[in-house]
């Protein structure tokens, strides 16, 4: 199963995630639940290093399925919108897959 919980700060403004595991849907190489996952994150990632000048921290460890991303400071507006999309996305898998694939939580920082 793959848990996601979704930072925020003390205004309700998500500033980050943290995701660990894997689907279990299929086997390695044909998951969709991994892989549409590890999609929105991934982009996620690049999209706030690449469209942000914020500045965050992040681990990465692909064998243990943990990909964490916390924004330093307050979000930008890019930054939320990106995580508000990220969001969106997850939101939709869950949605269709359920908590047998995929449990998604949420922390105030």
């Amino acid at each position: 199963m793959i848990k996601i919980i979704f930072l925020y700060d003390k205004e309700k403004n998500i500033c980050g995630f943290k995701t660990k595991g894997h689907a279990g849907y299929a086997e390695s190489g044909k998951d969709i639940i991994c892989s549409a996952v590890s999609m929105l994150t991934m982009n996620t990632v690049n999209s706030m290093e690449q469209l942000t000048e914020d500045d965050f921290n992040l681990e990465m460890n692909e064998k243990k399925g943990i990909l964490d991303l916390k924004i330093k400071d307050k979000p930008s507006m890019e930054a939320m919108l990106l995580l508000n999309s990220m969001k969106l996305g997850i939101d939709m898998i869950h949605n269709q897959y359920g908590d047998k694939y995929i449990r998604i939580e949420s922390k105030e920082v």
